[in-house]
């Protein structure tokens, strides 16, 4: 025989339904996340992301100057050249104090006579225009030679004096500060260095007490670089100023920078009588040329990294190009 199920009463139905209804609420609100406040009694753990590493700045590669170079003579025979300048057209200048000429070597190699001048032309410097300014040693003034003319003008006489004394000679170097397009003038007899204008209308004394200065350049970020002829040593004037002697050498009549933080000096004393590499930093010198030399006088270096030296009793100008 059959049974059937047993038929509850409703009240336990319903206590039943009660219970089924709050295990499942229980459930729903323990897997729910929670958006209250917490609280337990651990302190919460921060979460944080690492900082990211900033990417390295790439050190810029250290130019470095050339090992050697070869020599080319250019001009041997023609006067006695002295200082040396570059024209608008890439010509090399020379002045010739011995037979009163300024001079320009052409592409074939022939000369030209731009000036003569028998107060001695020396220190050269070509403007944008191809005006050409001056030291006249004799006199001891600032000349300006126009282009094509073939007189020259005066743009002012500097305070010292020309002598025949040992070391008090008139003017020497000059040379171009491109960054105030001003004229940096060694006073040569009076050991002064002066910022001038290039209408000579104002004269600004740099530096005093150095024995003779006279050539001279600027580099790249405003410092002024002056041959002390008679006190064998550099001179260093910077933007602000500052004066600071470099010694060590003979008889330095002319300096430029070479552009990777070297200084290039021709040394005309009878026991050096050469063309050298001098870093400032390390001060270590190094003699690049002295064979064909006697008495090195000019010196100058154009866009390609060519630097020509040219010495007034050897009667030579020479070219040094880079070996790559």
């Amino acid at each position: 025989m059959s049974r059937h199920p047993h038929q509850g009463s409703p009240r336990l139905i319903i206590s039943a339904f009660l219970c089924s209804l709050l295990l499942l609420l229980a459930a729903c609100t323990s897997s729910a996340p929670s958006t209250g406040p917490s609280h337990s009694s651990a302190a919460p753990t921060a979460t944080t992301s690492p900082a990211p590493k900033p990417s390295p700045t790439p050190t810029p590669l250290a130019r470095i100057a050339p090992a050697s170079y070869t020599a080319q003579v250019i001009l041997q025979g023609h006067g006695h050249p002295d200082d040396l300048a570059l024209d608008g057209q890439g010509r090399l200048l020379f002045s010739d104090d011995t037979s009163g000429t300024i001079n320009r070597v052409n592409s074939d190699g022939s000369v030209t006579v731009l000036l003569r001048d028998p107060a001695g032309p020396e220190g050269l410097v070509v403007l944008a225009d191809d005006t050409i300014l001056f030291g006249e040693q004799n006199a001891n003034r600032i000349m300006k030679l126009a282009p094509g003319a073939s007189t020259a003008t005066v743009v002012r006489a500097l305070p010292g004096y020309h002598s025949t004394a040992t070391c008090k000679h008139g003017i020497d170097g000059i040379a171009l500060d491109p960054g105030t397009n001003t004229l940096i003038v060694p006073d040569s007899p009076i050991g002064n260095v002066y910022r001038m204008s290039l209408d000579g209308q104002t004269l600004r004394l740099l530096a005093t007490g150095i024995t003779r200065p006279v050539g001279a350049s600027v580099d790249s970020n405003g410092n002024i670089f002056v041959a002390d002829e008679c006190g064998g040593a550099l001179w260093k004037i910077t933007p602000t100023d500052t004066v600071t002697r470099i010694g060590g050498f003979g008889m330095p009549d002319d300096v430029i920078p070479d552009g990777y933080g070297n200084l290039l000096v021709v040394d005309l004393a009878q026991t050096v009588h050469a063309f050298i590499r001098f870093n400032p930093v390390s001060g270590h010198q190094e003699i690049l040329d002295s064979q064909r030399y006697i008495e090195p006088q000019g010196i100058l270096s154009d866009s390609a990294g060519q630097i020509y030296v040219s010495d007034d009793s050897a009667n030579v100008i020479v070219k040094y190009t880079p070996l790559p």
